[in-house]
């Protein structure tokens, strides 16, 4: 048996490492009544969130309701199970009095700015008559609407100091004899994510009675060394059948594998083998999409077929020497300061209602693409056609861009979009970004697709889900050719960018 089941908290005295927060969840519960507000519980993964939640639902007696990640979530969905068991509570065993929704990953819910999930979640939030807790590891990856609807609670990292004493009551528990130094090593390696400690209790006590320091490797370090020596086979060495059959040993969702190749690959690829590398990732995002849409993960073999095979063999020939691969962009953390979060919400935002894809969408797929085009504004039509489309403004012209906000550039490029915003109005122009080139010569026609024919075709049709490379938009094409009309200087920019890219 799993044993971050078998010891999960079954009462929020229980709980470790995060006595403020779990004290104002009770609180919450204790209120609900005089305020009957929603309420989120946010943090990294592996604090504790969900188990808090389950341990105050026993605390107060109340009966559970769960819309987990491996549900659709769809507005149907949502307002058919959700909606309905929060309303009245027809739907649990429970009987009468208080019943607790508790919807995780909510920070992950299918919809765009103006439809689906994300707006019934919403909706839900302020009609319900049962208390609620939503859970999510990115706070601001949720809508703004939401935010404010809904008291919140963060949960820290659980420091080591917190994780030791759990992990030798487990080895009490087990039977398990164990020396200090193995306890500590594991606390140590794990510092911030208690369920990953016990994971990795659990693994090294497997089939002993005694562990000591020797016997644990950290899993964490496995991971990492495994996904760039993968990197390495994909992009530099292996054959299209090496590429795929590696990626089976790869400790990685698709998902997540296909932002890896995405966000390193122009550290390698170039010119046209670069181009045809986005056509296959662009397929790849295709059949991911119709995963998130039909909950049929039998579709991630063909989004592995092409993130893996299709690169391999768009690539020309071997490449040696070493890269120094990263992880994806958007990993990193959410930013220095409460403002540089706002004004990347707000740009988000704006993307996601003038292109109709959700604010997930807009920030780690679409704002990337933007940064690098316009890229210290050195394509300057573009970045007008970007600011007039959006309508941005001087701070958030410099977000996207890296430039200064109150340089004389940012602030020209704000007037000659007012302006052009302003023509738009009177003429009825088919969009801003009507006219505008990317550099190396590619048209940009008024919906922002390229009327250039640069990339595979394979990659130009739209699927049924999100887009990460481009459903809805083809600024990864745009993207491909600035690289090569550039001979490569977009990507070596891209590590001096002061902006956006601290905050995907």
């Amino acid at each position: 048996m799993d044993w971050t089941e078998k010891y999960r908290p079954s009462t929020l005295s229980e709980v470790r490492g995060n006595n403020k927060a779990r004290d104002a969840l009770k609180e919450w519960a204790d209120t609900w009544e005089s305020h009957r507000e929603a309420i989120i519980l946010h943090g990294t993964p592996g604090v504790g969130k969900t188990s808090a939640a389950h341990a105050l639902a026993n605390d107060m007696g109340w009966p559970t309701i769960e819309l987990n990640a491996s549900d659709s979530r769809t507005k149907d969905v949502i307002d058919r199970v959700a909606g309905e068991a929060a309303k009245s509570g027809t739907l649990t065993a429970g009987g009468q009095g208080r019943r607790l929704v508790i919807m995780d990953e909510a920070d992950n819910i299918h919809g765009n700015a103006d439809r689906g999930g994300a707006r019934a979640v919403s909706s839900l939030v302020k009609e319900a008559g049962q208390p609620m807790i939503l859970i999510a590891n990115e706070f601001y990856e949720m809508s703004n609407s939401l935010r404010n609807n809904c008291q919140d609670v963060e949960f820290s990292a659980v420091q080591k100091r917190s994780i030791v004493p759990v992990l030798r009551d487990i080895c009490r528990k087990e039977g398990v004899e164990y020396t200090d130094a193995v306890i500590e090593d594991i606390a140590e390696q794990n510092s911030g994510d208690l369920r990953g400690a016990i994971k990795d209790l659990q693994a090294t006590a497997e089939g002993r009675d005694r562990i000591e320091a020797d016997d644990y490797v950290s899993g964490e370090r496995d991971t990492s060394e495994g996904i760039f020596e993968y990197l390495d086979v994909v992009l530099k060495e292996g054959s299209a059948e090496e590429a795929l059959k590696a990626s089976y040993d790869v400790d990685e969702t698709p998902d997540d594998l296909i932002n890896w190749i995405e966000d390193n690959m122009p550290k390698d690829y170039e010119g046209a083998e670069l181009a045809r590398a986005y056509g296959f990732l662009s397929n790849a995002d295709k059949w991911l999409g119709r995963v998130r849409a039909t909950q049929n993960y039998s579709f991630w073999r063909y989004a592995g077929d092409n993130m893996t095979a299709g690169v391999a063999a768009a690539r020309d020939g071997k490449k040696g020497g070493w890269t120094r691969y990263g992880p994806p962009s958007y990993w990193s953390k959410l930013g220095r300061s409460k403002g540089a979060r706002k004004t990347r919400d707000h740009i988000a935002q704006q993307i996601a209602v003038i292109d109709g894809v959700s604010m997930r969408t807009a920030r780690r797929e679409i704002m990337p693409f933007l940064a690098t085009m316009t890229h210290h504004c050195t394509n300057r039509d573009l970045t007008v056609a970007m600011a007039a489309t959006y309508e941005l403004e001087a701070e958030h012209v410099s977000f996207v861009t890296g430039s200064g906000e109150d340089t004389n550039k940012v602030q020209s490029i704000v007037e000659d979009a007012e302006r052009r915003r302003e023509e738009a109005a009177v003429e009825h122009s088919g969009g801003a970004f009507e006219g505008a080139t990317v550099d190396g010569g590619a048209d940009v026609g008024g919906d922002g697709s390229e009327t250039t024919d640069t990339a595979d075709e394979s990659g130009s049709e739209g699927g049924d889900g999100q887009s990460t490379l481009g459903d809805e938009t083809t600024a990864a094409d745009a993207t491909a050719d600035a690289v090569e009309s550039s001979d490569g200087e977009a990507a070596e920019d891209d590590d001096q960018q002061s902006g956006l890219s601290d905050f995907m």
